[in-house]
């Protein structure tokens, strides 16, 4: 997330190469916050071109799109290859080789990816389509309904907005941040219905997915349940509309996230790099405007509850030969550290290291 210097702003006009504009981006910003339509009401307005406030300085712009891989084998993975896909068919079966098979499926593209894609995961189609329908139907309902839930009070249990922080992102995309409550508090409303049965699959299948990393680190399968740090999780909805000017912006800049993990639902397409020592990876990832649209993921972070809990690296994995690299440390601190940074392109976890 690339913030101004100062509250005030040179920009380079993009239909005149040489013209320079100086403006109040901050005042722009909160007039554009306090309208509570986010980046949807200006699509429903007619935009032909995108604001001012959400354009990325061209040099800023090629940086945060050029390739970045903060680990070797990332990149040697990368090049020519795709994110790995693991079939998870057979997991829930007594065939104790299929779980081994998937179980160095999963270690592998966590040591060298930090992410991967699965099939077979057991969460009907139906549901995930219902569950992306209800995020598409809920941004694309009248201003009126939506903007009750347009805030910027991180503890609302319910929120709609707008970026993560209008006093310095530059992103242009639309957000519904809501937790695990979320459906069971909004069940009354149709576009809800189907989001209390998708987080009962989404936490089952998180569970699943701690036991075979448990595995894959070589300890006991119920060992980080055991630790708590995924006894909460919490839903972000993302609806990226159309962008009318694509080349001028970003949908979300590059950004690990600051959970343990994180299960991720796209219409298109954590925190376990301190636990494991950064044995396993903590993916960055970041998403593109287009002019498709619109786009639609839910993302479900696994965290710890309460955040005040200490972690560190797991003590069964340390050794003379390899010592702790971060220092324990609490999610609320994580987190309190994350929404001060924004979404920079680096990781939070940089900060906690020994």
């Amino acid at each position: 997330m690339a913030s101004a210097p100062s509250n005030t702003c040179n920009m380079v006009s993009p239909d005149h190469g040489s013209s320079t504009t100086t403006y109040d981006r901050l005042q722009e910003l909160k007039a554009f916050d306090e309208t509570k339509e986010g980046v949807k009401g200006l699509v429903d307005a007619g935009v032909t071109k995108v604001p001012r406030i959400f354009i990325q300085p061209p040099d800023e712009l090629d940086n945060k799109l050029s390739t970045h891989y903060p680990h070797e084998s990332m990149m040697k993975k990368t090049v020519g290859s795709e994110i790995p896909i693991i079939d998870m068919e057979g997991i829930i079966s007594s065939n104790v080789e299929r779980r081994k098979e998937i179980v160095k499926a999963i270690r592998e593209a966590s040591e060298e990816w930090g992410a991967f894609q699965m099939v077979n995961h057991g969460i009907p189609d139906t549901v995930l389509e219902e569950v992306s329908h209800g995020i598409r139907r809920f941004n694309e309902e009248p201003k009126e309904v939506k903007m009750k839930y347009y805030t910027r009070e991180a503890m609302k249990r319910v929120r709609w907005a707008c970026n993560f922080d209008y006093s310095s992102v530059q992103q242009l995309i639309g957000e519904i941040h809501c937790t695990a409550t979320w459906a069971l508090s909004l069940l009354s409303q149709k576009i809800f219905q189907r989001h209390a049965e998708y987080s009962k699959h989404v936490k089952r299948l998180g569970e699943l997915l701690l036991e075979l990393l448990s595995e894959a680190l070589g300890l006991n399968r119920n060992y980080l349940q055991d630790t708590d740090c995924a006894k909460s999780h919490v839903f972000l909805a993302h609806y990226y509309p159309a962008c009318p000017q694509p080349e001028l912006t970003l949908g979300s800049t590059r950004h690990a996230d600051a959970d343990f993990l994180t299960i991720l639902l796209q219409d298109q397409i954590g925190g376990l790099q301190l636990m494991s020592n950064d044995r396993f990876k903590s993916s960055e990832h970041r998403v593109l405007a287009n002019h498709k649209g619109p786009r639609i993921s839910l993302a479900c972070f696994f965290t710890s509850y309460p955040l005040t809990k200490a972690f560190g690296p797991i003590k069964e994995l340390l050794s003379e030969e390899n010592p702790a690299i971060y220092r324990e440390v609490s999610v609320k601190e994580i987190l309190s550290y994350y929404d001060s940074k924004g979404l920079d392109g680096n990781s939070p976890l940089d900060r906690f290291k020994l």
